[in-house]
């Protein structure tokens, strides 16, 4: 959707609990303001007054707000179903704008007003160029794969937040007893935590209910039993081992909640065209790749391939002033996009040997790991950008993978 020459402005102040909003006519009349509240109620009333507006003055609406997707949900969802042109505020030009141009005071009132006279500048005032950037409804998958993998995300967190907790309460109540397996969070390992309602129950185990747990076998049992000959438990076993225990069982709550979401991710990988060709990467798993398309909904938000590459952190910003030459790193990152792919890369260097030389290269130069792996996450931004906006997979040539993009950068 294209902005018209004459429309009528929302522009909105996003809170936790309520929202202030200002609205005014693309020739910079102020028509009418409010606040709402964040309730079923105040979100009818809200869309009920644009509708007012929208018949009495016979113009389009468009809606500019602050925080999309954030506290703004789920009102962001409402003005894209009722065919409204969305524009997300870019929160850091509208601090510089609000730095530049400074008002009398902060309030929402004020700000909300802001935003619309950053509106209102945006085309012809070169600090307020794509401060506003026009946002379109990606594809149904798309959005279904962001809230799936977000949500996954926050699993794994709490699940390494747990294991910390529980793998140092273990060395503290029963030294040695992490040595029976290779990771804490190991199924078998687990189940063996949980089989007893008393801790220390466990070295006092027979084979025979050793072989009950799922998982343990044979050869486990043999190296439990090892480890029940010399096995000690320290006296706060009492009060701290119930705690472990129920961090186990949350542990393993919490991986068959994120089996259950990888199966719903894989299932809905082949409905999304991003998710679908970042996959062909190699390196970049259906995990990965998800997250990825799920957090760029749609490439067409992204004016160049420097902007994805920015969004996706694998960009920096030019620092230099006269002889001094820097970067900095960009302030609007999305962090679950740069994790996913932090990830992808690295297996992306491990599987295709050009990368590996040119990651090799760059730790020659005296650049660090991370480093190193945002250098080749660069070109694969450009890489992305391209298979997205010319609907193409990833290539391989020949019986070696090749990485192309190398030979551009």
């Amino acid at each position: 959707m294209t902005q018209s020459s004459h429309e009528i402005r929302v522009c909105m102040d996003i809170g936790s609990q309520k929202h202030y909003v200002a609205i005014g006519l693309s020739t910079g009349e102020r028509i009418d303001e409010f606040e709402f509240l964040h309730t079923p109620k105040g979100i009818e009333d809200f869309f009920t007054r644009l509708e007012h507006l929208q018949a009495k003055h016979a113009l389009p609406i468009s809606v500019a707000m602050e925080g999309y997707n954030g506290y703004a949900r789920p009102i962001d969802s409402y003005v894209l179903e009722k065919g409204y042109c969305l524009y997300n505020v870019n929160n850091a030009k509208l601090a510089r704008f609000k730095e530049v141009f400074p008002a009398p005071a902060k309030s929402d009132r004020i700000d909300a007003w802001k935003i619309f006279e950053l509106f209102t500048m945006k085309d012809t005032l070169p600090l307020a160029k794509n401060a506003l950037q026009e946002v379109e409804r990606p594809e149904e998958a798309a959005e279904k794969l962001k809230a799936i993998t977000r949500r996954r995300r926050e699993l794994v967190l709490e699940k390494t937040r747990i294991m910390n907790r529980m793998q140092a309460d273990l060395e503290a109540i029963c030294p040695g007893i992490l040595s029976l397996t290779g990771s804490v969070d190991n199924i078998w390992f687990l189940n063996l935590l949980t089989f007893r309602e008393d801790i220390t129950q466990l070295k006092r185990l027979h084979r025979s209910s050793l072989l009950q747990i799922k998982g343990v076998g044979r050869k486990y049992a043999d190296l439990i039993q090892s480890w029940q000959r010399t096995a000690k438990f320290a006296p706060n076993a009492s009060w701290i081992g119930p705690m472990v225990i129920k961090d186990a069982a949350r542990i393993l709550e919490l991986v068959r909640d994120m089996a259950g979401l990888n199966v719903e991710i894989e299932a809905l990988i082949p409905y999304s065209k991003a998710a679908s060709r970042i996959q062909t990467i190699p390196g970049f798993g259906s995990i990965c790749s998800a997250e990825i398309a799920g957090e760029i909904g749609t490439i067409n938000r992204f004016v160049k391939e420097s902007s994805l590459a920015l969004y996706l952190g694998m960009g920096v910003l030019d620092k230099s002033s006269g002889k001094q030459v820097g970067t900095k790193k960009p302030r609007n990152v999305n962090p679950r996009a740069k994790a996913a792919m932090m990830v992808g890369v690295a297996r992306h260097i491990e599987l295709v040997p050009e990368a590996k030389l040119y990651y090799e290269k760059k730790r020659a130069e005296g650049k660090k790991h991370n480093q190193a792996i945002r250098s080749m996450g660069r070109h694969l931004a450009r890489v992305i950008w391209s298979m997205l906006k010319q609907d193409r997979d990833y290539v391989v040539q020949g019986q070696e993978q090749k990485c192309d993009e190398l030979a551009v950068a």
